[in-house]
């Protein structure tokens, strides 16, 4: 099979370079041609237009939802709102989430939506216009349900539409019981789940932290094992840089500047990212910031750094600044940050690249775990935590009248604690990176002439899809 040159990755748009992707891991497999076509091909597209009216005003809104492979059923995939909103990028989106959910064992098939809107300027109450016609679209051609096509939040969205795309969904079906999985991304009042907001940045730290535990392959960059003291880089401060950054300060790594659309922010000595949101948020932009150096925003990401996280959007790091790129490790929070010819260079100045269907698959494992609590209808933790805590507790008691010894109050918490449903969620978003990292770094070692985690992690997504379809015996 073969793969695309660099020359011509220079003119590869987004849904191509997922495909030049699919093709270079897919020549080390031994799949029937037609078997991996169909695992390539984007199995449904649905184009839509509809008018909503603003103040006195009708304007025709342009929306899409894809979906990649129905290997696995619901499929699943978010919705973002942006005026670059395209077919071509939905297409390359939806085919991601298919390989992200086979990497991390998330039983969906790839889907995803787009529609096309500035949310700049825009009122809450056009934007729930748009969302709930948009919604009503989907269910008329059975493109959203729990059992058919499941959304979520991305960029320019989150718990607000998708509380609104429930509402939606449910007055069309008020009395089906497994109606709040028709969408995860729920605000908790809305049988969403503790821990999903942060979940893809939590997971973009998980993923770095199990990355950095291999000595060896720290050795061949020069780092040392673990996160502590690294020093790190983030483009993008909405849901996923912002979070990245908060759950790096439980690690002890550095972030020592933040690149947004309005320019970045310098610091060698750390900046506090909670602080530099709250100042984002009161006075509109991350500039100013005290005691941190205003710099352009493309240069922040050229910067000395051990950890670079694109964490806006794709395409951010390209031909024209990978030559520029210091960081030893790059860590993709976005879909698609890095196109395929800066890839190359990347890889030949020995930069370790994290892929994105790996290191921001946080936030559809968390999903699923919304998902499974909303067919289950009993909140995680629930039925357990009063359970664990007294066996515990009783434990411990037997512990210190045996010995003579009293433990201090702080420990006894500490060690009587039950699970919460935030402690659950996180834990099973922990154990799924490691999971999924030791597979992909298997392949990557097995195979010599895979040189990259990015194509390992692709080898990877197509056998688990491709033993999917021949189980099913759609390719006897």
């Amino acid at each position: 099979m073969s793969v695309q040159t660099l020359e011509q990755a220079k003119e590869f748009n987004f849904f191509e370079s997922v495909e030049n992707y699919f093709d270079k891991a897919a020549s080390f497999t031994k799949f029937p041609k037609g078997l991996l076509e169909q695992i390539k091909t984007c199995n449904s597209v649905y184009k839509m237009n509809f008018p909503v009216k603003i103040g006195n005003d009708y304007r025709v809104v342009e929306a899409y939802r894809v979906q990649h492979s129905h290997h696995r059923v619901p499929t699943k995939g978010g919705i973002r709102y942006s005026h670059k909103v395209n077919q071509e990028e939905v297409m390359a989106l939806a085919s991601l989430m298919t390989f992200k959910c086979a990497l991390v064992d998330v039983p969906f098939g790839g889907a995803k939506g787009g529609i096309k809107i500035s949310t700049v300027g825009l009122s809450p109450m056009v934007l729930q216009k748009i969302t709930r016609r948009y919604t009503a679209e989907l269910i008329k051609k059975n493109f959203i349900g729990p059992g058919l096509d499941v959304p979520a939040p991305d960029y320019g969205t989150g718990e607000r539409e998708m509380a609104w795309i429930l509402d939606t969904y449910l007055s069309f079906h008020p009395s089906e019981v497994e109606g709040y999985a028709c969408v995860t991304g729920k605000p908790v009042s809305q049988n969403g789940i503790r821990g999903r907001t942060a979940a893809t940045g939590r997971g973009v730290v998980y993923a770095l932290k199990e990355v950095c535990s291999y000595k060896d392959d720290m050795d061949k960059l020069g780092l040392a094992t673990g996160l502590a003291g690294k020093t790190v880089i983030i483009q993008g401060l909405g849901n996923v840089g912002y979070h990245t950054g908060d759950v790096l300060k439980e690690f002890d790594a550095k972030v020592i500047g933040i690149a947004e659309r309005e320019g970045g922010i310098y610091d060698e000595n750390g900046l506090d990212v909670t602080k530099v949101f709250k100042h984002r948020k009161q006075s509109g932009s991350l500039l100013d910031y005290p005691g941190a150096k205003n710099m352009d925003n493309k240069l922040i990401m050229e910067m000395d750094c051990d950890i670079l996280v694109p964490a806006a959007l794709e395409n951010q790091i390209n031909s024209s600044n990978a030559h520029n790129i210091k960081a030893k490790i790059i860590a993709e929070g976005a879909n698609g940050p890095v196109t395929p010819e800066a890839e190359a260079i990347l890889l030949s100045k020995n930069v370790l690249i994290i892929p994105d269907i790996y290191c921001n698959a946080g936030g559809v494992t968390v999903s699923y775990f919304e998902w499974l609590k909303n067919l289950s209808h009993v909140r995680f933790g629930r039925m357990q935590k009063r359970f664990e805590e007294a066996t515990q507790g009783n434990l411990l008691d037997m512990v210190e009248k045996m010995t003579g010894k009293t433990v201090s109050k702080r420990d006894r918490e500490m060690v009587v604690h039950g699970a919460d449903e935030i402690d659950i969620v996180n834990s099973g978003l922990e154990q799924t990176m490691v999971e999924s990292y030791t597979q992909i770094r298997e392949v990557w070692k097995k195979y010599k002439d895979v040189e990259d985690l990015r194509t390992a992690a692709f080898i990877v997504s197509i056998n688990k899809v491709a033993n999917a379809y021949l189980a099913m015996g759609v390719f006897p």
